[in-house]
């Protein structure tokens, strides 16, 4: 019976022990799905950082002129010391002669991006062309391209990551399909097809899409 008992205990007591490892495994293993988690966050901050530099550094670099193909959504958190570290390249580099030429797709909520690019001193078109929804990329000078690559597919995902590549062929050829994008139209010409579309007035397109209006009249007046 004095056996049984001390069996029994013991049996107990490794039962408590397991459990309390189970317990153990689980809170460490949540707090290890927490830290890679936090890690992915940084690594991603890291490598659109790291994006970023890599297209300032780019235009930074340029001669004659600037192309590209971007989303134009608006940033949000770090984005917008980036967007705007890129706005004041833009207009550093305007003033030097260098052209800065820039095509978005044609959703009404990029005309607030669009304004601010065209504030800055560069010519922001629109079109509903294929290429400009799937690719993300800058042509500097017809000889260097900066290939923005997004989290996954669709033109509202943010991008990850971008690669440099010093390629006078492959300029050519983004340039050329750059070009050959259809129903281009610039920005004063978008805003008054959206108000056509849309019968809002230009105090509500300024209003709607965060524009000054008196800068909005004086562009699509």
């Amino acid at each position: 019976m004095t056996l049984e008992i001390g069996l029994l205990a013991l049996e107990s007591i490794l039962l408590v022990a397991t459990i309390i490892l189970v317990v153990y495994s689980i809170r460490e293993g949540r707090q290890r799905d927490k830290l890679l988690l936090e890690m992915g966050k940084a690594t991603k901050i890291l490598t659109r950082q790291e994006y970023f530099l890599t297209v300032l550094d780019s235009m930074l670099g340029a001669q004659e002129e600037i192309v590209g193909c971007i989303t134009g959504r608006i940033p949000a958190g770090d984005d917008k010391q980036m967007t705007r570290d890129i706005f004041s390249t833009i207009e550093s580099i305007a003033k030097k002669g260098i052209r800065v030429k820039y095509l978005m797709p044609k959703f009404p909520d990029r005309l607030h991006m669009g304004y601010l690019y065209t504030k800055a001193g560069a010519e922001v078109l629109y079109s509903s062309c294929l290429m400009v929804h799937n690719m993300r990329f800058i042509i500097i000078d017809e000889r260097i391209v900066v290939i923005g690559v997004p989290e996954s597919v669709g033109e509202t995902e943010a991008t990850k990551k971008g690669y440099r590549i010093p390629s006078e062929g492959l300029a050519m050829v983004l340039r050329n399909y750059f070009n050959s994008c259809e129903k281009q139209m610039g920005f004063a010409d978008y805003a008054r097809e959206v108000m056509n579309q849309t019968g809002a007035t230009l105090q509500h397109l300024a209003r709607e899409y965060k524009i000054d209006e008196a800068e909005l009249k004086k562009l699509a007046g």
